[in-house]
């Protein structure tokens, strides 16, 4: 009798799993969607890739498309048990590292350019021109890049020839000899926490300051750009408490497996998908030039309100 029930146990457990994945293929298929129509519309207008705020906002759902998709790959893979050579896995796991702080390196980048744009509006054109948006590129990525670097530089450096081509099932873990590697990744998310926490909390204080000193027009245009700040600080907080998310894990997978698999998934959901999910609501549907391209293209030309501009 025991038997059977640790067997019925095991199964719905088995299908509580494949529920699960089917769950997340359906949201992350919605999202792509979603962000490909943005992104289209992106192209597809010539004052959104001549704007640093929407070249900005391009940038994080490029980032963010590009970390569901590998995030949803290494899912499937880890769900099918499938292993890769880990050479082939440290290519995924350099892409995958950097953009998981591109989207909040551009997120306090998009901070910052509302913060100029009403605070020292006079100085928002020179320092946020077109011709900027390539440098403003290659820092966020070379930001990005910095703690992918020192991390696999410590890989490199312990690693041995011939373990680059093990079959292993891929995972951030495998580059983790020693307990200190782990502290240093922490140490190194928790700088980029701080940092981008005070640039946050300084733009939003700056802005209060002038929101409450405007009027008319200009007061309701800087509220607005007040609480964008406010929605890029909540999803600057879900991305970066995923990284924290490892730590939590390794602490419950010393209790429970099971307790183990439904943590990881209820973090996966709410600190690496939802955080992604966030910038097309936040930027694209709240911005009502955006939104009436967005319509007109995906529905062909049969939207007809602000006609003109398209």
């Amino acid at each position: 009798m025991a038997s059977n029930n640790s067997v019925i146990g095991v199964q719905l457990a088995i299908n509580n799993i494949n529920n699960r994945v089917i769950i997340v293929q359906v949201f992350i298929s919605m999202f792509l969607c979603i962000n490909f129509l943005l992104i289209t519309t992106f192209f597809m207008k010539d004052i959104f890739y001549t704007t640093m705020r929407y070249i900005l906002f391009a940038i994080a759902l490029l980032s963010d498309s590009l970390f569901l998709l590998i995030t949803n790959v290494l899912l499937i893979l880890n769900y099918f048990s499938f292993t890769i050579q880990v050479w082939l896995c440290v290519i995924i796991y350099i892409v995958l590292a950097v953009y998981t702080f591109v989207t909040p390196v551009t997120l306090t980048a998009m901070t910052l350019e509302r913060y100029v744009a009403i605070c020292i509006p006079l100085r928002h054109a020179e320092l946020c021109r077109t011709q900027r948006a390539l440098h403003f590129i290659l820092i966020i990525h070379g930001l990005s890049s910095v703690p992918c670097i020192v991390i696999l530089s410590i890989f490199f450096a312990s690693a041995i020839p011939s373990f680059y081509t093990q079959s292993r099932i891929c995972a951030v873990e495998m580059f983790i000899f020693q307990r200190w590697q782990d502290h240093l990744r922490s140490a190194i998310s928790q700088l980029y926490f701080l940092i981008m926490s005070i640039t946050i909390v300084f733009s939003y204080v700056q802005i209060m300051k002038v929101a409450k000193a405007a009027s008319g027009e200009n007061k309701k245009s800087t509220w607005k750009g007040l609480s964008t700040v406010v929605l890029h600080g909540f999803q600057l907080l879900l991305c970066l408490i995923q990284l924290w998310c490892p730590f939590i894990e390794a602490a419950v997978l010393q209790i429970d497996f099971m307790l183990f698999i439904n943590v990881r998934y209820f973090n996966y959901i709410t600190f690496i998908l939802a955080p992604r999910c966030l910038s097309p609501l936040i930027y694209g549907l709240r911005d009502e030039m955006f939104v009436n391209a967005l319509k007109y293209y995906a529905l062909c030309g049969l939207y007809k309100k602000h006609s003109t501009a398209f």
